[in-house]
């Protein structure tokens, strides 16, 4: 590792992503239009409402919305939009928020929707006042679910677009915003770590939400694009709790720079890149006792795979996540996508690799995997204390 890397010099550690958009590992890596925006504009003035005049035909452009503008992140445009939907463009109402007396405040989302990306998705609802209606259970929401519960205090309904959600037997966007249309209810859709910045209006969403620092690679930020009334009354919300989200000048410059360079980009050669170091990395793992690797599309259908692990520790030594916590420890961190891991699983992500990383994932896997064979004994370290290691970490931070 070079000397240069701002990471040794700060004694952090020099961690190689093979997770994906992780906002613990620092979501991606940014483009450089995004990075010579975000300079040329941080040493300036401006008047920031009208720079997000100048943003928003971008963001209309690329997803086919009437309009859109930047604000702190993914979670707080879910936030801002909620408010949205319960003050409009009313101002007063905007600066009573979170109280919502005599508003509509209720807002509806699928069970299976529920998750958390980091926080609870329905704390990022409850936070501008509202209250969050369950539809459905975790694994089965239905047309008469949804039906039965839009009431005349229904302001919202959240869609949300991930991995984390439940993947089966709810409600399909197309459904849900015909239904919550037939009813007046605007539908809100979450997709922060999407590759589609089009689809979700397209199938009659009223807003979208992205994660700037995601799959464009700009700056941390969100993106609220839709129905012009909407992004209105959601950018108005800057006037309120929307304070508290607000995003600088280079933020929303440098957005506009990574849309821009999005529309640019030559998605099939990214493609084939990423199909070469999964290729490898399969390569790698072919014959090993104990280990099947596979390449395996998306599960929310972005235009990407990624290769899942699979351990059998009875004949690889080792666990999946014994695997994981090694190839994170060792000289030169690896992190994995190990959301699943208690399966015995985890997944290699290619999208954010610098040039050569590939070929250290390769060996540090190939050593790990050698290491565990010389074992006597299968390495296998009960998953529960995994499981609490981060939140014991954490109560101790920031020593």
């Amino acid at each position: 590792m070079s000397d240069q890397d701002i990471r040794v010099t700060l004694g952090l550690r020099p961690v190689i992503n093979v997770s994906g958009t992780m906002t613990s590992l620092g979501a991606s890596i940014a483009v450089p239009e995004a990075i010579a925006a975000m300079t040329a504009i941080l040493p300036q003035f401006v008047e920031i409402d009208d720079l997000q005049r100048k943003v928003s035909p971008v963001i209309a452009r690329l997803t086919g919305g009437e309009a859109g503008f930047v604000t702190a992140s993914c979670s707080a445009g879910i936030t801002l939009a909620v408010a949205a939907a319960m003050t409009g463009p009313d101002l007063a109402a905007i600066e009573r928020l979170p109280d919502t007396t005599g508003l509509r405040n209720e807002v509806v989302i699928q069970m299976g929707h529920v998750v958390s990306y980091g926080a609870p998705i329905d704390q990022a609802i409850r936070l501008a006042g509202a209250k969050v209606v369950p539809v459905g259970q975790a694994t089965s929401a239905r047309r008469y679910h949804l039906e039965g519960a839009i009431t005349e205090r229904t302001a919202a309904a959240v869609y949300v677009v991930s991995h984390h959600t439940v993947q089966y037997g709810l409600v399909p966007l197309d459904e849900f915003v015909a239904v919550c249309h037939g009813k007046g209810v605007p539908v809100i859709v979450d997709a922060a770590s999407e590759y589609d910045l089009r689809g979700f209006l397209a199938q009659g969403a009223d807003l979208a939400l992205y994660s700037a620092h995601k799959f464009l690679g700009g700056p941390t930020a969100g993106i609220v694009a839709g129905r012009k009334d909407l992004v209105r009354a959601s950018f108005l919300q800057n006037l309120g709790i929307g304070r508290g989200m607000k995003v600088g000048k280079e933020s929303m410059f440098g957005t506009m720079a990574a849309l821009e360079a999005w529309e640019r980009r030559d998605h099939a050669a990214v493609r084939a890149r990423e199909t070469a170091h999964l290729e490898l990395w399969e390569r790698t793992l072919a014959g090993r006792p104990g280990v099947s690797a596979a390449i395996e599309p998306d599960p929310t259908h972005n235009p990407l795979e990624r290769l899942r692990v699979n351990l059998r520790p009875e004949e690889a030594h080792i666990t999946a996540w014994d695997l994981a916590d090694a190839l994170a420890a060792g000289e030169v961190p690896i992190i994995v996508r190990d959301h699943e891991i208690e399966h015995g699983y985890f997944y290699l992500d290619p999208c954010n690799l610098h040039p050569g990383e590939e070929t250290i994932v390769a060996r540090r896997l190939g050593e790990e995997l050698d290491k565990a064979q010389r074992s006597n004994e299968i390495i296998a370290t009960p998953l529960e204390r995994r499981r609490n290691r981060r939140a014991e970490a954490l109560m101790r931070w920031p020593d």
